[in-house]
């Protein structure tokens, strides 16, 4: 194996080039290092992107191409997930040896000997809040003087604050929306296994736009049962009837509390499980589309290449782990299948819990007809059950339709496999 060249790091500090080592979007490149992250193999558009020799690059660390512009926080996380056997997807900042830099989304997963990645050009539009995420973690460890631990966790608390439930989220989203805009503007057809993915994406989404506006209209009419018992109080003896009421519908209430509680509260409710199932398929689905397009790529090329790196054994690596990627997206979209019915029980328990404010408002009707001056107050209670009672059904009803999308989108998924 060829050593690095000794005087490699004075010769990259001596370097005086700068910006962007241009690539084309539809350039898709390769390497592979052993357990210690040493480079033993590579493609093309990896050596020519870097800027180094073959004999520079094989025996090298792949730290060679690390920009400093890189928070050591991202690394730390990558490292971490893939020594639990997780591949893994991030935005990373190379540094080429003439010091020039490029941008790519990796895709790294852990192998038998070590490790492989896959890159693409970032296109989506994510990668400005990710170069800001990236400012503030490296802000943090020079200044703060945050550990790489440390740095991640902060990593991950950046990445929640603008808007992804966790990293497994984010990457999955990430990569999807890379994969997803890099084919419109090489003008190539997605897959079907790959449209369904983003479908059900899209609906588990839309899916927490309901569940939030359907909580924020119970949380509208949690004032009624209180209402409902001063205006008793008033009625001294008339009033019975409005109490009863009044302790029926708190009961009712805290059941719809806890509904929510455990449908769309943290990380272990129906919701959160969902939609990690969901998520995990769509990453796994567009790894193993990667991974595959490599292959593809192995076998077209006619490049010349050092004879320590055997094309025909990098295809057989990316074959293996296509079939493991296809196992456990199968293993995901189970359990894609089995939250989704969970997901439909779930739903029915809030229709009861509908239905039993329907009757609580018909019996507010009727006490209001009843009464007289009081009446009028119990009218206004009425017309806030109607306002809140609507907008819970309107949003139920969606739900539902999108749980629907979800499971026969598995359907077609299963078929598929």
């Amino acid at each position: 194996m060829t050593e690095l060249n000794p005087d490699f790091a004075a010769e990259a500090a001596r370097s005086t080039s700068t910006g962007e080592v241009s690539f084309a979007v539809g350039e898709t490149f390769y390497s592979r290092t052993d357990k210690r992250g040493v480079i033993l193999s590579g493609n093309s558009v990896f050596q020519r992107l870097a800027g180094y020799d073959w004999s520079e690059l094989i025996g090298a660390p792949h730290k060679i191409i690390r920009h400093p512009d890189m928070p050591r926080g991202v690394f730390h996380l990558m490292w971490e997930r893939i020594k639990e056997e997780k591949v893994t997807g991030c935005y990373v900042k190379n540094r080429a040896k003439d010091g020039r830099y490029y941008w790519v989304f990796a895709l790294v997963s852990p192998t038998d000997s070590g490790y492989l990645s896959t890159r693409i050009k970032p296109v989506s539009g994510l990668l400005p809040s990710v170069q800001t995420i990236y400012t503030e973690a490296l802000r943090r460890e020079k200044e703060d003087g945050l550990s790489p631990a440390d740095s991640a966790e902060n990593i991950v608390k950046l990445l929640q604050k603008a808007g992804y439930a966790n990293y497994n989220a984010f990457q999955s989203m990430a990569l999807a929306s890379e994969f997803r805009e890099r084919e419109a503007q090489l003008n190539k057809p997605m897959d079907t296994i790959q449209l369904k993915y983003l479908e059900m994406s899209k609906a588990i989404s839309e899916v927490a736009e309901e569940t939030t506006g359907m909580t924020e209209a119970f949380q509208a009419i949690r004032t009624v049962p209180m209402n409902m018992s001063i205006i008793a109080s008033r009625l001294e003896n008339a009033g019975g009837p409005i109490s009863a009421i009044s302790v029926n519908y708190s009961q009712m209430l805290e059941e719809m509390s806890n509904w929510v509680n455990t449908f769309v509260d943290g990380d272990k409710c129906v919701f959160s499980r969902m939609r990690s199932a969901i998520l995990e398929g769509q990453f796994l689905s567009f790894a193993r589309a990667l991974q595959c397009e490599m292959r593809a790529l192995f076998e077209k090329e006619e490049v010349h290449y050092p004879d320590t790196v055997s094309i025909a054994d990098e295809r057989a690596r990316l074959q293996k782990r296509e079939e493991v990627l296809l196992g456990r997206t199968v293993e995901s979209l189970h359990n894609v299948e089995v939250e989704a019915r969970r997901f439909a029980r779930s739903v029915l328990d809030m229709k009861r819990y509908v239905t039993g404010l329907s009757s609580t408002r018909m019996m507010c009707k009727i006490e209001s007809a009843s009464l007289a001056q009081s009446g009028t107050e119990l009218a206004g209670i009425v017309d806030q059950l109607d306002a809140g009672q609507n907008e819970i059904e309107k949003r139920l009803a969606r739900i539902v339709e999108l749980n629907a999308i979800i499971q026969g989108s598995t359907a077609m998924l299963r078929s598929l496999f």
